[in-house]
């Protein structure tokens, strides 16, 4: 497993040749960053690390996943994964939107049926995880996938 994080796309590009097929987890950036990364059938996963800090709109949040990305995503098989490194040192008001934008990003993720990767959730037990996972939206066979495919990743990316 590789993860990625540039944010010269040429770069990524390059380095996803180099690996096996469905080895690569390739940090998220912007939107026509991850458009690109999802054409790419050679991925395995998106990680959404951080959320983009730009305004929301009063129906939808601007948290860096779209209908279009997730159809991309369901076409080319990949998986869109969350990392949960940098909650744990928000202030409240910031843990409200990185949830609330998670919780969109889970909406879209059971509408466009995606698969769930969960990372970096070390003051969680399994069952914990799962209980957070459904109160935020996710089906139970989704999240019960999503809990046996979590893991720490305690390198810095």
């Amino acid at each position: 497993m590789k993860i990625i994080d540039s944010n010269n796309l040429n770069e990524v590009i390059r380095q996803i040749k180099l690996t096996k097929k469905n080895e690569v987890k390739i940090i998220a950036k912007n939107e026509e960053f991850n458009r690109k990364i999802l054409e790419n059938k050679n991925v395995d996963c998106l990680i959404f690390k951080e959320f983009p800090r730009l305004k929301n709109n009063l129906k939808q949040r601007d948290s860096g996943l779209n209908h279009v990305l997730c159809k991309l995503a369901y076409e080319n098989e990949i998986k869109i994964g969350f990392d949960f490194s940098s909650f744990f040192k928000l202030n409240d008001f910031e843990k409200v939107d990185f949830l609330s934008k998670l919780m969109q990003n889970i909406k879209l993720c059971k509408k466009y049926k995606l698969n769930v990767l969960i990372l970096n959730i070390f003051k969680m037990d399994k069952k914990d995880l799962n209980g957070f996972l459904l109160t935020l939206g996710m089906t139970t066979l989704m999240a019960k996938k999503a809990v046996e495919n979590s893991f720490n990743f305690n390198n810095k990316f």
